[in-house]
């Protein structure tokens, strides 16, 4: 009988396993490990096996390069394709469906490679004995904690299907702020880009010529002071475009690097927030962010102090996660959460009113959800006017530096043709 070597990851502790087995092929022994609670990585022949000549056949797995855990795959699945996911594993199971069948019936429609292994290993970690979280739990890069605490939460109180129709549409209206912020910020950053390899060609290839034909024409006549500064910022361009294209790459990546770093990205969020005209914008964004993650943790079952905490690591920006986090002290010692939101001194104050009104009425999930429909309109009306805002001042600005270089090299123009007249 052939023998295969394998490797697996333990439903139960996460751990690795590997050894031999003797089975008729690989597909039997892949069903033989799964049933044992093991979801095997790789399985090949043994090495008496193959050179047996039988039973060859080998079964590849997506597989961890690190520590033999199953890949976390990044790319597997986007926002959209997971607000769709729980959207039709809400339906299904609200159907009646068996969430192992329900599964299968996802994955076998999805034709992304990477995201039906997913939804593979998820219904395997079910048949295994554990728990759709259970599951989650070993794609902790698509699933978040919050995501992963929201389904905990719905299946210890046996309301799955109404915590997956919640999380579908809080992923929904959070993708739409995300959505909404990086529109607003992509056409500044555009214009810059498109700006910056305008004036850069100028610069390089074009004033060069200029100052070639006023050479020789006017004969060292001087230059207006305007078209020197221009012919001298465009020679030490030339002169230097390497160190300058070097600085900058390291500028990028030591920023990189700072925000990797908790007190760097602590930093550049209290930079954020700070912003003249964009500083509004991102605190109503982590507003409606903060409102609406805690109250969908709360209306699904998610006791107080654990919806605080992840609240605070869903809420993308440091600062306010710092003040979260001193909410989440606060409470656990036996305040509300008004108090400690005023005291914060991030939080508007009619944030902190509203939640107040919430916990004497008893409707705190209901409030934080209408506090989040506010600050959402609100984030609209911010990026529309942002976006009118932006688009003249980027024209002008951009209008400004390029008009500067014309005029500037057509000033010596004059001159020469007051000399030849």
């Amino acid at each position: 009988m052939p023998r295969y070597t394998y490797t697996a990851i333990d439903a139960a502790t996460g751990r690795e396993h590997t050894g031999e087995l003797d089975r008729e092929d690989a597909e039997i022994a892949v069903v033989d490990l799964k049933a044992r609670g093991l979801f095997p990585t790789t399985l090949a022949p043994a090495k008496e096996t193959a050179d047996a000549g039988f039973g060859t056949k080998s079964v590849k797995f997506v597989r961890s390069s690190r520590g033999g855990r199953f890949r976390q795959l990044r790319r597997a699945a986007g926002a959209k394709e997971l607000t769709i996911f729980m959207r039709q594993l809400s339906a299904l199971v609200s159907a009646g469906m068996p969430l192992v069948r329900s599964l299968d019936l996802l994955a076998r429609q999805e034709r992304n490679p990477a995201w039906q292994a997913v939804i593979v290993s998820l219904a395997d970690a079910i048949r295994a004995g554990g728990t759709l979280s259970d599951g989650l739990l070993r794609h902790s890069k698509i699933f978040d904690r919050l995501c992963i605490g929201m389904i905990k939460a719905g299946e210890a109180g046996g309301r799955l299907d109404v915590v997956l129709e919640r999380l579908a549409h809080h992923l929904e209206k959070t993708g739409r702020i995300r959505a909404r912020v990086q529109s607003a910020m992509i056409y500044p950053v555009v214009i810059m880009i498109v700006a910056t390899g305008i004036v850069a060609g100028l610069m390089m290839f074009v004033v060069p010529k200029f100052e070639k034909i006023f050479t020789g024409l006017l004969k060292g006549a001087p230059l207006p002071a305007l078209t020197q500064g221009v012919l001298g910022a465009s020679r030490l361009l030339q002169d230097n475009w390497l160190y300058a294209l070097g600085t900058a790459v390291l500028a990028v990546g030591a920023g990189r690097w700072l925000l990797r770093t908790d007190a760097g990205a602590r930093a550049f969020d209290r930079l954020l927030l700070r912003l003249p005209v964009l500083g509004g914008l991102f605190l109503k964004t982590s507003v409606a962010r903060f409102s609406r993650t805690l109250g969908t943790m709360l209306a699904s079952g998610v006791p107080i102090l654990q919806a605080l905490q992840l609240t605070r690591d869903a809420c993308g920006n440091r600062v306010v996660a710092g003040d979260i986090d001193r909410v989440h002290r606060r409470v656990r010692e036996g305040e509300g959460v008004a108090r400690p939101l005023v005291a914060a001194g991030v939080f508007p104050p009619v944030v902190a009113g509203m939640i107040e009104v919430g916990e004497e009425t008893g409707t705190l999930p209901a409030m934080l959800a209408r506090i989040a429909d506010l600050y959402d309109e609100e984030v609209d009306n911010a990026v529309a006017g942002l976006t009118s805002l932006l688009e003249p001042v980027m024209i002008v600005l951009m209008a400004v530096i390029v008009g500067t270089i014309v005029i500037a090299l057509f000033l010596p123009i004059i001159r020469i043709i007051q000399l030849m007249t």
